[in-house]
C-alpha cells in the first residue's frame, strides 16, 4: 500500500504541474510578449546579409531598407504623390541649374540644350543637420581622436560597433558630399555608378585616372595599407563652395541628373568614418561601411549578425521632419493622412531576421510575428492578391486578419519584342520589305491578346500596356488619348482590340495570305527565344495558340539565360520577352529602350530589338535636354505614336507592385521609388498583442484530456493495488 499511494502522490503532483503550466500565452512566439509590446517593427530577409551598406557600392534593392534608412541624400521622393515627385532631403530646396556656354557665358534658361556646354547645380544643405553617434567622431579632452589610430591588438574582441564605448558626432557639410563623390572614383571603391556618373560630371574620368597613379605608385602591401585622404585630391566637377553649399558641374544639359541626386550613391559620406574603417584590422573584424554605416539619416545600425539578424534603431540626432499632408485622393480614405505633420519616424526599432524558405516566412506573418514579410519586396500585395483570387479558403484567411494587401502599376514593363536586325519581322533592306515586315508586326500585335495574357498568368494584377512608358511617368496617357490605335478602337467608352479579320487582311498585305509566303507558298514560322524555359510550358502554349489564329507557326528555341544573353547582345534572336523597371520617373528612362546609338548588338546598350527610326532618335536626342514640362509631354507623345506606328515591340503590360502588411501597420503605401518607407510606418504594439495573442493561443483541451485519462488510471491502479492488499493474509 505505501508504494502505491507514492505512485499516486507523484501522478497527481505531476498532473497539477501540466495543467499549471497550461497559460493562454502563445507557445510558439519567437519573440518575447516584451518584445511584441514594444514600439518595434518585424520583417524578414531572405537571400543573405546585405553585402553592400557603403553607398558607393550599394545597388542591390535587398539592401535599399537599410540604405536609404540610414543616410539623407539631397533629394528624394514624395512619400504619398504619384506620379512621383522629387523633394528635399538633407538639401534646403531644389533649384534649376544655371547653363553656361562654351565660353562661360550664362545662358538663359530657355536656351536651346544644343548651346548648353556645363550645367552648373548650386545646391543649399540644410544647417543643423548632424551624424548619427558613432565612434570615428568620438574625440578626447584635447581633441584627439580617441580611436585614431588604433592598433590589431586594441581590436581584440571587437566585432561591433557598439564594442566601442566612445561615440561622438558632428555637423553635416557640403564637404561631405563632395567627399563621397570623390570615392566614386577611388580605385580602392567598389562602384557600379561610376562609369555613368562619370559620362556626366566634368573632369570625374580624369580624376579617377589621377586617383589610379596615386594608388599604382603606392602599389605595395604595405603602401596600400595607408589611408588615400581625398580630402587632398578634389577636380573640378564636384565643390564645395562654402560648409553649405554643394557645386555639381554636369556635361551639357542634362535635366535627369537631379533623379540621380535622390540615390543614396550621392548620399554624404564623412572623411573620419572613411578613415576609421581603413585602419588595419578593421576588415578582418568586419568592420566597415559595408557593415556599419555612417549617416544622417532617421536610423542607425545597432546589431548586425550576418545572416542571422539585423537590427535599426532611431539615430538619436537625426532632427524629424514632418510626416506629408498631401497625396493621392485616396490617401485620405486610406488613413494615410492621419498623421499630417507630426514628425517622423514613429517607429524606434526595426528588426530584420533571416528566413531562407517563403514557407516559414508566410507562415510567420500570417500568425502575425511578421509586420510586414519583407519592406524591401514589391511582389507580396500582389502574390497575396492572386492567391486569394484562386483559394477561398486563403481570401477567408486574409479576410479574417484584415491584411492590408494593396497593389498599383508601377513604373516597370514586360513587353514582347521584335529584332529589328531580323529579315522577316526587322527593319528589311528595301523600303518594300521594310512596309511589309512593319505590316506583319502590326497583324501579330492584333492577334495577341495581352488582356487575355493578364487575365489568365498575371491574374488581373497588371494593366495592359499601350506604349512603352508606364504610369506614374510624366508623358504616359491612359485611355483614349494614349490608345494604340493600330491595335484598338474606342468603342462605348472603353478599349476594344481590333478583330482577327483586320489582323489576317494585315497579313495578306504583308505577303502572308493564309499565314504562307505568296512567293513559296511556304507556311510562315516565326522563332521565339525562351531564357530559361524547356520549350513547353502554359505561356508558350499561349502564344503559339495566338499565332495560329493567323495560321502562323510559333517555334520555340529554349535556353538558359546565359545562352539567351549572348543571343540578344549577338543580335540573333528573332523574337524575345523582357522587362524593364525604372530606376527613376523619367520618360527617358523608358525611351531609351528604343533609341537607336542604345542598340544592343551595335553598341551593348539596353535597346535589345535594336530599333533604329530617325525621327524617333531626333525626337528623344531633343526630348533629352527638355525639363518637365508641356514640350517636353508633347514630344514624348510624339515619339510613342512612332512607337506604335513601327511596332518593334508589343507593349505587352504594366505589372503592379504592392505590399503585405498587418492591420497594425499604419502610413503603409508600396512606391517603387520611395525607399525610405520606415521613416513614414506606424506600428500599434497593443493592437498586435491582442491579436497574435488570440491567433495563437495554445489548445490545452487535449492535455486536459489526456490529465483526466491518466487520472482515472491512476484511480484504478490504486484500487487495485487497494484491492491486492486486502487479499494478503
Amino acid at each position: 500500500m505505501p508504494d502505491a499511494k507514492v505512485f499516486l502522490r507523484g501522478l497527481v503532483a505531476a498532473l497539477l504541474m501540466v495543467l499549471a503550466g497550461c497559460s493562454p500565452e502563445p507557445v510558439n512566439s519567437p519573440y518575447s510578449p516584451d518584445a511584441l509590446a514594444e514600439n518595434t517593427l518585424f520583417t524578414a530577409f531572405t537571400q543573405r546579409s546585405p553585402k553592400h551598406l557603403d553607398p558607393a557600392s550599394s545597388y542591390s534593392t535587398d539592401e535599399s531598407s537599410f540604405t536609404y534608412a540610414i543616410y539623407e541624400p539631397l533629394y528624394g521622393y514624395h512619400y504619398l504623390k504619384r506620379p512621383y515627385t522629387l523633394v528635399p532631403r538633407a538639401a534646403a530646396s531644389i533649384d534649376p541649374p544655371v547653363y553656361l556656354d562654351a565660353d562661360g557665358k550664362v545662358l538663359s534658361p530657355e536656351a536651346p540644350g544644343e548651346e548648353v556646354a556645363i550645367s552648373v547645380y548650386d545646391i543649399r544643405v540644410r544647417p543643423g543637420i548632424l551624424f548619427q553617434p558613432h565612434p570615428a567622431f568620438a574625440r578626447e579632452a584635447n581633441g584627439q581622436y580617441t580611436y585614431w589610430p588604433i592598433t590589431p591588438q586594441a581590436l581584440n574582441g571587437r566585432y561591433s560597433i557598439t564594442d566601442f564605448p566612445e561615440t561622438g558626432t558632428r555637423a553635416l557639410t557640403a564637404h561631405d558630399y563632395v567627399y563621397a563623390f570623390r570615392r566614386l572614383a577611388s580605385p580602392r571603391v567598389v562602384s557600379p555608378v561610376f562609369g555613368v556618373m562619370a559620362e556626366h560630371v566634368e573632369g570625374m574620368k580624369d580624376y579617377a585616372d589621377h586617383l589610379k597613379s596615386l594608388d599604382a605608385k603606392g602599389s605595395s602591401a604595405a603602401n596600400r595599407s595607408v589611408w588615400l585622404d581625398l580630402r587632398s585630391h578634389g577636380f573640378s566637377g564636384v565643390q564645395a563652395l562654402d560648409e553649405h553649399t554643394v557645386r555639381i558641374r554636369v556635361l551639357g544639359k542634362y535635366p535627369q541628373f537631379k533623379y540621380w541626386l535622390a540615390m543614396t550613391f550621392t548620399a554624404p559620406v564623412p572623411w573620419e568614418a572613411d578613415r576609421f574603417y581603413h585602419q588595419p584590422g578593421m576588415a578582418e573584424h568586419n568592420l566597415s561601411l559595408n557593415t556599419w554605416p555612417v549617416g544622417t539619416g532617421p536610423y542607425m545600425m545597432a546589431e548586425s549578425v550576418v545572416n542571422r539578424r539585423h537590427v535599426l534603431v532611431r539615430n538619436p540626432n537625426f532632427r524629424g521632419e514632418p510626416y506629408p499632408c498631401e497625396g493621392e485622393p485616396e490617401d485620405a480614405g486610406l488613413g494615410l493622412l492621419a498623421d499630417c505633420g507630426k514628425m517622423t519616424p514613429f517607429i524606434d526599432r526595426v528588426v530584420f531576421s533571416l528566413e531562407k524558405e517563403s514557407v516559414p516566412l508566410m507562415g510567420k506573418f500570417l500568425q502575425g510575428y511578421y509586420d510586414i514579410p519583407q519592406v524591401d519586396r514589391g511582389d507580396y500585395g500582389v502574390a497575396m492578391k492572386v492567391a486569394a483570387n484562386d483559394s477561398a479558403a486563403k481570401a477567408a484567411l486574409y479576410k479574417e486578419r484584415d491584411l492590408q494587401l494593396r497593389s498599383a502599376p508601377e513604373a516597370q514593363i514586360t513587353y514582347f519584342g521584335f529584332n529589328w536586325l531580323d529579315p522577316v519581322v526587322g527593319q528589311g533592306n528595301t523600303p518594300e520589305q521594310a512596309e511589309r515586315n512593319r505590316l506583319l508586326r502590326q497583324a501579330i500585335s492584333i492577334a495577341f491578346d495581352w488582356e487575355q495574357y493578364v487575365a489568365i498568368f498575371q491574374n488581373d494584377e497588371a494593366d495592359v500596356a499601350y506604349g512603352p512608358v508606364p504610369p506614374g511617368v510624366p508623358g504616359y496617357q491612359p485611355a483614349p488619348q494614349g490608345l494604340n490605335t493600330r491595335v484598338y478602337q474606342w468603342h462605348d467608352q472603353r478599349a476594344v482590340r481590333r478583330s482577327l479579320d483586320e489582323a489576317r487582311d494585315l497579313l495578306a498585305r504583308a505577303g502572308y495570305p493564309g499565314g504562307r509566303d505568296e512567293r513559296t507558298g511556304q507556311p510562315l514560322i516565326l522563332y521565339f527565344d525562351s531564357a530559361g524555359g524547356m520549350g513547353s510550358s502554359p505561356t508558350l502554349d499561349w502564344m503559339r495558340r495566338q499565332l495560329a489564329a493567323l495560321d502562323i507557326q510559333l517555334e520555340i528555341r529554349a535556353t538558359d539565360y546565359n545562352r539567351f544573353q549572348d543571343k540578344m547582345r549577338s543580335g540573333s534572336a528573332q523574337m524575345y520577352m523582357w522587362g524593364w523597371v525604372a530606376d527613376y520617373p523619367d520618360p527617358e528612362n523608358f525611351l531609351f529602350l528604343l533609341y537607336g546609338p542604345n542598340a544592343k548588338a551595335l553598341t551593348g546598350g539596353e535597346n535589345a530589338s535594336n530599333y533604329r527610326n530617325p525621327d524617333f532618335d531626333r525626337l528623344f536626342e531633343h526630348m533629352r535636354y527638355l525639363d518637365d514640362g508641356p514640350e517636353k509631354e508633347a514630344l514624348v507623345h510624339e515619339m510613342i505614336r512612332i512607337a506604335q506606328y513601327d511596332a518593334p515591340w508589343m507593349f505587352g503590360f504594366y505589372p503592379k507592385s504592392g505590399g503585405a502588411y498587418q492591420s497594425w501597420v499604419g502610413n503603409a503605401k508600396p512606391g517603387q521609388m520611395v525607399r525610405n518607407t520606415l521613416q513614414y510606418l506606424r506600428i500599434d504594439p497593443h493592437r498586435r498583442v491582442q491579436l497574435t495573442t488570440r491567433w495563437n493561443a495554445p489548445v490545452w483541451w487535449p492535455l486536459g484530456l489526456l490529465a483526466g485519462l491518466l487520472g482515472a488510471g491512476a484511480l484504478m491502479v490504486a484500487w487495485l493495488a487497494w484491492q491486492r492488499d486486502r487479499r494478503v493474509p
